[in-house]
C-alpha cells in the first residue's frame, strides 16, 4: 500500500485578514492530482482540518469537494482524525455517510453506556480490493483532558501534568494492544491466504517534548499551563509508524524515521516563507514492517517574503524583488518548490528595525510598492513602538503578550501574593482550556 501522510490545513485560516481561498484550493488540486497520478492507496490527514471549529461554508466546500475527488480516484481508503481546532460534532455529522465511501472519520471517543472508552472503535483495518488484509491504522483523535481521566479535588498542577501524560500513554497502549491481538486473530484464521506483513499505524494530534514551532503559527498548546509534551518513549513499539498533526514544522520525534510530523502544507505565518512544505510519502514491503519513507515537496501557491531592517535596507530589498520575476524565487529555496505558485500578489510583511523615527514610514513604503504586485499586509514599526511605550513605562503591546501574560499583569497590578501566583496561574489556564473545549 502506497500511504500519504498529511496534516493541519487550517482551511479557512486567513493570514493578517487576507483571505487564502485561493491558496488552500491550489494546494487540495495539488494532492488529489498527486494521488491519482501516483496510484496513492490510502490518505491519512492528521488533525486541523478546519481552522475554526464553525467553519466558512466556503472552508466547508473545499473540504466536501475535495473528499468527493478523492472518493473517487485510485485512493481506496481516507482517514480523518480530528484535531485542537475543529469540532468533533461538525467532523462527525456525515461519519455514517462519508464510511459507504471508504472515508473514515475519527473525531470524538465511543464510550458506552458507562461511561467506558471503547477502544476498538478506533481501530480501522484496511483491506484491499480482494479482501485482504493489508493494514491496521490506529485513528487516535485529539484527546481532551475531560474525555480521558477523571480530574480530582485538591489535585497539584504537577498531579495534572502526570496523570494527563499516563492516561494519553495509557489510551496509545491500549489502542495498540488491540490491534496487534486483531491482527494475530486475522493470521491465525486467515493462515493460507493472509500476507505476513501486516502493519499497524497509529495516529494522533498532540504536542511531544522537543517539539519545534515558528512564532506566529498559531500553535496552540494543547492542555493546562503547557502541559502534556510527551516523550517518543510514551508511544509502544508495536507501532510501525506514527502519524502525527499539530506541529506545523515537519519533524521526526526524537530523531526517529517512523514517529513524524508532517506538518502543515502552507506557510502559517511569515516566519515560514522559506521553510519546504511537504507530505509524507510511505510504502511498506510485503516482508517487513520497515516502511520506505519519501518527503513529497509542495508547490509554493503563494509568494511570501518578511522583510526586515532600517527604511534604507527595506527599499533596497522591496526594489530587488520588484527587479525579478514577479513571483519571487528565493536563492535558499528550490524552483521546484515555486513551480505551482501561479497567485498573482507577492505578500510582504515588514519589520522596521532602525532607529530614526519616520513618521510617514508607511505611507513611503505603501508608495515603493503602489501599482506592482507586491502587497504589504503587515507593517512593524519597532522604533515608534518602542517610543510609545517608553512613554508608558511600559515593555510590550498587547499584541505581543500571551493571555496568561496579561492575568499575571493583573495580579501583579493587583498586589496578589507572589505565593498564590502558581496556583492562580493554574486555575486560569485551566479556565482557558475549557472555554477552548466547550466552544468545540
Amino acid at each position: 500500500m502506497r500511504i500519504i501522510h498529511t496534516s493541519d490545513w487550517h482551511l479557512g485560516r486567513r493570514l493578517y485578514r487576507q483571505a487564502r481561498y485561493q491558496e488552500f484550493a491550489e494546494f487540495l488540486t495539488w494532492l488529489s492530482e498527486y494521488i491519482a497520478d501516483n496510484h496513492v492507496d490510502v490518505l491519512l490527514i492528521s488533525g486541523d482540518i478546519f481552522d475554526s471549529n464553525t467553519p466558512s461554508n466556503t472552508a466547508q466546500n473545499l473540504y466536501y469537494d475535495f473528499l468527493n475527488t478523492i472518493a473517487h480516484s485510485y485512493c481506496q481508503h481516507i482517514i480523518i482524525i480530528s484535531g485542537n481546532h475543529d469540532s468533533p460534532s461538525f467532523l462527525n455529522a456525515p461519519k455514517a455517510l462519508l464510511k459507504d465511501l471508504n472515508i473514515h472519520i475519527m473525531a470524538q471517543l465511543s464510550k458506552n453506556t458507562e461511561g467506558e472508552i471503547i477502544f476498538e472503535d478506533e481501530i480501522i483495518a484496511l483491506h484491499n480490493q480482494q479482501g485482504v488484509l493489508e493494514l491496521l491504522v490506529c485513528a487516535v483523535p485529539y484527546l481532551r483532558d475531560r474525555d480521558i481521566r477523571l480530574s480530582q479535588l485538591g489535585e497539584s498542577l504537577d498531579d495534572k501534568e502526570d496523570k494527563l501524560k499516563a492516561a494519553i500513554q495509557a489510551h496509545y497502549h491500549q489502542v495498540a494492544e488491540i490491534a496487534v491481538a486483531q491482527r494475530a486473530e486475522y493470521l491465525e484464521i486467515h493462515s493460507n491466504t493472509a500476507q505476513k506483513n501486516i502493519p499497524i499505524i497509529a495516529m494522533g494530534h498532540l504536542f511531544t517534548a522537543g517539539g519545534k514551532t515558528q512564532q506566529g503559527d498559531g500553535v496552540r498548546d494543547l492542555y493546562v499551563g503547557s502541559l502534556a509534551h510527551l516523550s517518543a518513549t510514551c508511544f509502544p513499539d508495536s507501532i510501525d509508524y506514527l502519524a502525527l498533526g499539530h506541529l506545523h514544522i515537519p519533524q521526526r520525534i526524537a530523531k526517529s524515521e517512523t514517529r513524524r510530523y508532517c506538518g502543515s502544507p502552507l506557510a502559517m505565518s511569515f516566519g515560514e516563507a522559506k521553510q519546504q512544505k511537504i507530505v509524507i510519502e510511505l510504502q511498506f514491503n510485503t516482508d517487513s514492517h520497515q516502511p520506505d519513507i519519501q518527503e513529497i515537496a509542495i508547490p509554493r501557491f503563494q509568494a511570501l517574503s518578511q522583510i526586515k531592517g532600517n527604511l534604507a535596507e527595506i527599499l533596497h530589498e522591496i526594489k530587488i524583488l520588484l527587479d525579478n520575476d514577479p513571483i519571487y524565487i528565493s536563492s535558499l529555496e528550490s524552483s521546484q518548490s515555486d513551480r505551482g505558485a501561479t497567485t498573482k500578489q507577492h505578500w510582504l510583511e515588514i519589520h522596521y528595525t532602525g532607529k530614526s523615527l519616520h513618521s510617514d514610514l508607511s505611507k513611503q513604503l505603501y508608495n515603493a510598492v503602489q501599482k506592482t504586485h507586491l502587497h504589504i499586509l503587515r507593517i512593524e514599526n519597532k522604533a515608534m513602538i518602542a517610543h510609545a511605550l517608553r512613554a508608558t513605562k511600559e515593555t510590550k503591546t498587547l499584541e505581543q503578550l500571551q493571555p496568561e501574560q496579561v492575568f499575571q499583569r493583573c495580579l501583579t497590578a493587583n498586589d496578589i501574593p507572589a505565593s498564590q501566583y502558581k496556583q492562580l496561574m493554574a486555575s486560569f489556564n485551566e479556565t482557558l482550556a475549557n472555554i477552548e473545549e466547550n466552544n468545540q
